[in-house]
């Protein structure tokens, strides 16, 4: 009889702006849902005890905690124990505590490297923005030796930068903001290929693949985050900042894409939207 196919790995990925409300709202309800083997979580603002019991004791938890208590924060769960974790990242007198998480996953005899990553929002001409650019800084030199390390690795989260015009519903009230900057565009060109490449997105740049756009092809959207006010989650006006990037070998593998956008307003239990993806390996 003909062997029954493995079932892909699933990795999920999502800002909970703050994973006890997200909780209280329903975040565990969508998870009992989804069948996740590898959940990123960016924006925790909790201790590790805390995931420990909203998840549940069948949940293997990686977390580092920002240097101020309740901000940022990221953690990497799973139903299977990580073989190793880092969180060092950047020059040493940058402080990147909360915002980058490593860990590498045996998968069906691979492994599989899982990057959980919460970018700084920025904020034009202030020390934010700064702190911002140094982070990407040390994105651009950490993914080459991301790739060496391992071929199948992702490195997912709020990037809080949208790369292309696609990206954000009201691109041209957004060009002087934080998010849709020219100079943070072009950090994701250097990752990505700049959109006038030929081979962007496949091999331009440093070579990852933005899942997310591979699979929506040339559209705008699929958005990932809507501002809580107004009416910009009904009309969609949203921005699309969250991301899976792989590497080449790693998307080649891929069999889905979703974004877990709320049926209603009062269903979001974030202002981010889960990205989840199948990865048959």
């Amino acid at each position: 009889m003909p062997s029954t196919p493995a079932k892909p790995l699933r990795i999920a990925s999502v800002n909970t702006n703050g994973v006890r409300a997200a909780f209280r709202k329903g975040m565990g309800d969508w998870l009992n849902a989804r069948d996740v083997d590898i959940l990123a979580i960016q924006e925790v603002r909790a201790s590790t005890e805390d995931l420990q019991d909203l998840l549940g004791p069948e949940w293997n938890i990686l977390h580092d905690a920002a240097t101020a208590k309740g901000r940022a924060g990221v953690a990497l769960a799973s139903r299977g124990a990580a073989h190793i974790h880092r969180v060092e990242f950047g020059a040493v007198d940058f402080d990147s505590a909360g915002r980058w998480l490593e860990a590498d996953y045996e998968v069906n005899g691979k492994v599989i490297t899982v990057v959980s990553t919460y970018v700084h929002s920025g904020e034009v001409d202030t020390p934010k923005q700064v702190e911002k650019y140094k982070f990407l800084d040390a994105m651009l030199e950490r993914l080459p030796e991301l790739a060496e390390h391992s071929e199948l690795a992702v490195v997912m989260g709020d990037l809080n930068v949208g790369h292309r015009k696609l990206d954000i519903k009201n691109w041209k009230g957004n060009v002087k903001r934080a998010g849709f900057l020219p100079e943070e565009r072009a950090y994701f060109d250097k990752i990505l290929g700049a959109e006038d490449d030929a081979d962007y997105n496949a091999g331009a740049g440093l070579g990852w693949v933005d899942i997310g756009r591979k699979f929506a092809g040339e559209v705008e959207g699929q958005y990932t985050w809507w501002s809580w006010r107004g009416q910009a989650f009904d009309n969609d006006t949203g921005w699309r900042i969250d991301y899976q990037l792989a590497t080449p070998a790693l998307a080649a593998t891929v069999t889905n894409y979703t974004v877990d956008r709320a049926n209603a307003y009062d269903e979001r239990w974030s202002d981010h939207a889960p990205v989840v993806v199948d990865y048959a390996i």
